[in-house]
């Protein structure tokens, strides 16, 4: 192994405008908004930079960003607006925010070329990104309040890499979503035909019940979509325009892969999931979705209404895209991998899988390597991460 460049950890705030009708992130002053992040910034200097941004997760402190700066590329991890908190996230607000941090890498940082890296949840942001980059056309949010991404000015990123990607927050939660929970208020009442958890339809699942059980998902979703709609437009009706509605969604980690490594497979154990058990997780605090407010799960869950989708997305970018799948992901399908890359409208793209590596490359720092490995050396082969 190559010896370690040694880099500098620089924080970083960037604060612009937003004027919105109503604050949907906590703290802060009215009308501005503060990104908070990191510059991991190698001795040897580059003209590419390396931009991280996930929709709620903060990326900075990942073993893999400290690995991708000891490798010599230079990366700002940037938080959006809503990290550590989704319960009113508006997705193409996180968009805004991480063209305010593209903006801020050229601008203020210096750098002539930017690649987005799509880590996790960052995959379809980065692609929802570029395409309203290259392609504007978005005014409002799926509820319709104002969201102006025509008039952002969005810079387009020169190149996109996905790391251990999935294809959107809608899908992934639809994908877990409890088929089972007949009823919103009380998740204890449960069809047993559908009950992952109830014992009386143990793995491994046939098609014929993997099919019903995604159309008991979708139905779900689109269930509590309609509530949602009902809900907004009540308030609107009685002149509460900018009010919004917290609520709880019960049951978000029942996906059956979790449960049947066959199930879109690859080399992941059965009965895991990057967050645990997944029976507990399920009704964890910590489970998809678990809090959620009106506008914020039309924009970032609504199956049929979020906009966030990676695979129509990427239909509308013009620039190289590399998609590196962990051969045991336990967060993100290795079909979402497939999806991401057969999206990409033109040749100018490549596929790596690491293999035997899980999400976080957790216990498997040299699997995390190759993944940096693979990305510098693309990178280079595409003229991004040029010594200056």
């Amino acid at each position: 192994m190559s010896q370690a460049t040694p880099f500098q950890r620089i924080p970083i705030t960037i604060v612009f405008k937003d004027v919105s009708a109503f604050k949907e992130s906590y703290g802060g002053s009215v009308g501005l908004i503060a990104l908070t992040g990191q510059l991991l910034k190698p001795e040897r200097p580059s003209d590419t930079v390396l931009i991280t941004m996930h929709p709620i997760g903060g990326t900075a402190g990942l073993p893999v960003m400290k690995w991708f700066a000891e490798a010599g590329v230079h990366i700002l991890a940037c938080d959006s607006r809503y990290r550590g908190a989704d319960y009113a996230l508006i997705m193409e607000k996180v968009v805004a925010d991480l063209g305010a941090a593209v903006r801020y890498a050229r601008e203020r940082l210096g750098y002539r070329r930017v690649v987005l890296l799509g880590w996790s949840g960052g995959g379809s942001l980065s692609a929802f990104y570029q395409a309203q980059a290259e392609h504007p056309s978005i005014r409002t949010t799926p509820a319709g309040d104002p969201a102006d991404l025509v008039a952002a000015g969005l810079q387009p990123a020169d190149g996109l890499a996905f790391v251990a990607a999935h294809v959107s927050r809608h899908r992934i939660l639809t994908d877990a979503l409890d088929a089972s929970i007949r009823d919103e208020a009380n998740p204890d009442d449960r069809d047993p035909t559908l009950d992952l958890y109830g014992g009386q339809i143990p793995p491994p699942y046939d098609a014929a019940f993997i099919v019903r059980y995604r159309q008991a998902q979708e139905a779900r979703n689109r269930t509590i979509t309609a509530w949602v709609k009902a809900r907004l437009a009540a308030l609107r009706a009685r002149g509460r325009e900018g009010e919004e509605f917290a609520f709880v969604t019960h049951g978000t980690m029942a996906d059956p892969r979790w449960l049947d490594p066959a199930v879109d497979p690859n080399d992941r154990p059965p009965n895991w999931t990057y967050m645990g058990d997944p029976r507990i997780v399920n009704m964890s605090p910590i489970g998809f979705a678990r809090y959620s407010s009106l506008r914020s799960w039309l924009s970032q869950w609504s199956i049929d209404d979020a906009r966030g989708d990676g695979p129509s997305n990427l239909a509308r970018t013009s620039v190289p895209v590399l998609v590196v799948n962990n051969g045991a992901d336990d967060a993100c399908a290795p079909s979402h991998a497939r999806m991401l890359f057969d999206a990409v409208p033109h040749a100018d793209k490549a596929f790596h899988e690491v293999r035997g590596a899980n999400h976080y490359y957790q216990g498997q720092p040299e699997l995390g390597r190759e993944a940096v490995d693979v990305v510098r050396t693309w990178m280079t082969e595409q003229g991004f991460h040029q010594q200056t």
